[in-house]
C-alpha cells in the first residue's frame, strides 16, 4: 500500500512529516488509522486550495498568504478544530494558523471553515516541530496555543510528550515580544511536567506565578469531553505564559567600596 493510499480505498493526504530514510525520530504523535470519510476527502479536494498551506520547508510570507498584515495566532494539534473555528468566528482581527497531523480532523475543519466562509484561517497538515523550525520566522507569532496535547500517560512514553525543554525554547523564539503561550491539559501529571519545563524556560513568565494556572479564558471554548470530565470530577489546567514586551533594563553594577 502506498503512503497516500487509505485502507478504505480513498486517497488520503501524504504523510504529515518529512521522511528521512534510516532515521527514526521520536515524535509526539502516532498516525492512528481513523476513518477517512468521503466528506473529508471532498474537503481536501475542494477546500485545501483555499485554506491549506503545503509544507515547503522554507520561511513563509504569511502576510501574502492571508492578504493582510495582522497579529498571528498558531494552534498546535487542533484536533477536530472546534477551538480554531471558534476563534475564527470571534477574533476576526487576528489571523489564525492551525497545525494537525491527523487527516480526518483536518478534513472536518476544512468543511466547517467553508461553511462559515472564514477568511482568517489557514491550516497545515504536518508536524508542528518541522513547521516551526523551517517555515515560521522568529518573533513572528502573537500567541501559540496547545490545547489538550496527547498526555502519553505511561511513564515509558513520557519522552514523546510535546512539551519538552527544546520545544519550549523553540516556542519562545517564535513568539514576538509581548506574545503569549496558552496551554491546557486535563492530566495533572502533564500539567506538572508543563510547569517543570516552562517555569524553567528562559524568556517567558507564568502569569499565575510559579506552578500556577488560571481559570479557562474566554477565548478557549469548553469542549464536550471537558464538560463531561468535569462532571466526573476531573480537573483541567490552563497555563498562561507571557514573553516580555521589552527587555527589562539591567541595573548598573555596584562598585566595591
Amino acid at each position: 500500500m502506498g503512503d497516500s493510499e487509505h485502507p478504505s480505498g480513498r486517497t488520503a493526504p501524504p504523510k504529515p512529516f518529512t521522511v528521512t530514510q534510516g532515521h527514526r525520530q521520536v515524535r509526539s504523535f502516532v498516525l492512528r488509522q481513523g476513518r477517512f470519510t468521503p466528506a473529508q476527502q471532498r474537503a481536501f479536494d475542494q477546500q485545501w486550495a483555499r485554506y491549506g498551506i503545503d509544507y515547503e520547508g522554507q520561511p513563509r510570507d504569511y502576510d501574502a498568504i492571508f492578504g493582510r498584515s495582522a497579529p498571528r495566532v498558531l494552534e498546535i494539534g487542533f484536533g477536530n478544530g472546534e477551538a480554531l473555528r471558534f476563534a475564527a468566528q470571534h477574533d476576526k482581527a487576528r489571523d489564525l494558523i492551525g497545525i494537525e497531523v491527523h487527516a480526518p480532523g483536518v478534513g472536518r475543519l476544512l468543511n466547517a471553515l467553508a461553511a462559515d466562509d472564514a477568511a482568517n484561517v489557514r491550516v497545515y497538515h504536518h508536524d508542528a516541530v518541522e513547521v516551526l523550525d523551517n517555515e515560521v520566522a522568529d518573533a513572528s507569532l502573537d500567541e501559540v496555543r496547545i490545547y489538550f496535547p496527547d498526555p502519553w500517560h505511561k511513564k515509558r512514553h513520557n519522552k514523546r510528550r510535546l512539551v519538552q525543554p527544546a520545544f519550549a525554547a523553540l516556542l519562545v523564539r517564535k513568539l514576538a515580544p509581548g506574545g503569549r503561550l496558552h496551554l491546557a491539559t486535563d492530566w495533572q501529571d502533564y500539567a506538572e511536567q508543563m510547569w517543570d519545563v516552562l517555569d524553567a524556560t528562559a524568556g517567558i513568565a507564568n502569569r499565575a506565578g510559579p506552578r500556577g494556572s488560571v481559570p479557562r479564558p474566554e477565548w478557549r471554548p469548553q469542549t464536550h469531553f471537558e464538560t463531561r470530565g468535569q462532571k466526573l470530577g476531573h480537573g483541567v489546567w490552563d497555563l498562561l505564559y507571557d514573553k516580555p514586551s521589552a527587555t527589562a533594563p539591567q541595573e548598573s553594577p555596584t562598585q566595591d567600596e
